[in-house]
């Protein structure tokens, strides 16, 4: 299922949102800069690769610094392609805008960041030997997508439901289209952990520990009612 578009239309221009977007191009546009060969050398690198932390003996081999921490952050930023990074881009645009509008833009940025690193950690602790670099904003656009469900949970997301060629478009209540997509995360995740190690390409608990973390900060970072009353009528 593909989010289209919501029905709450944003006050403020999401600035925020805006450099965000800009920042994952930007590093994409690095990543393709980089040679062929050299590619995964620069994903060990920059990517979180859980084993990294986890055994040092391996990370010594593959010449990486397990004192390091910056792929916490850094693989936030980073996507395995075209389309990773567009239908990344895309759900962050659909949900982060109201969300930065409620929070106010410093507060949105530091809520991103702190999500990304939760999600981080959360792959690290379920995937702790996993030798695969994992990438991409998913997790951190979860943390958006749990803000979006306290914030908005009655708001009507326009959603693309494909069956086979056949494109279907309903209008699905936010908390309907957001709490069946953490479902989704939630059984995919258990069902990796049955796994080999090392096996899978999607960052499932990521995901889930983004949302975790967004649920715990979301209420502390809502702006007053009164103060959001000021911003809309252009007082601020």
């Amino acid at each position: 299922m593909l989010p289209l578009a919501d029905n709450i239309p944003n006050r403020e221009s999401p600035r925020v949102l805006w450099v965000l977007i800009l920042a994952n191009i930007l590093a994409f546009g690095l990543q393709l800069s980089v040679p062929g060969p050299a590619a995964e050398a620069f994903f060990q690198e920059f990517g979180l690769v859980p084993a990294r932390y986890s055994n040092p003996a391996w990370a010594s081999l593959h010449d990486l610094n397990p004192s390091d921490y910056s792929p916490f952050l850094l693989n936030a930023f980073l996507h395995g392609g075209w389309f990773h990074l567009l239908f990344n881009m895309w759900t962050l645009w659909i949900f982060g805008p109201n969300v930065e509008d409620d929070m106010g833009h410093g507060r949105f940025l530091v809520f991103y960041v702190v999500a990304a690193l939760a999600a981080s950690y959360a792959h690290y602790f379920f995937n702790a030997y996993s030798t695969m670099p994992a990438v991409g904003a998913s997790g951190a656009i979860a943390g958006v997508m749990a803000a979006y469900l306290i914030y908005f949970p009655r708001a009507r997301i326009l959603t693309l439901f494909p069956v086979f060629i056949i494109p279907f478009f309903f209008n699905v209540p936010a908390y309907v289209f957001i709490l069946a997509w953490f479902v989704i995360q939630v059984f995919s995740g258990s069902l990796a952990l049955l796994q080999p190690i090392g096996e899978g390409g999607v960052a499932w608990w990521a995901h889930i520990g983004g949302f975790a973390a967004g649920l715990l900060m979301a209420p502390f970072l809502r702006k007053a009612p009164a103060l959001r009353m000021r911003l809309q009528e252009g007082g601020w």
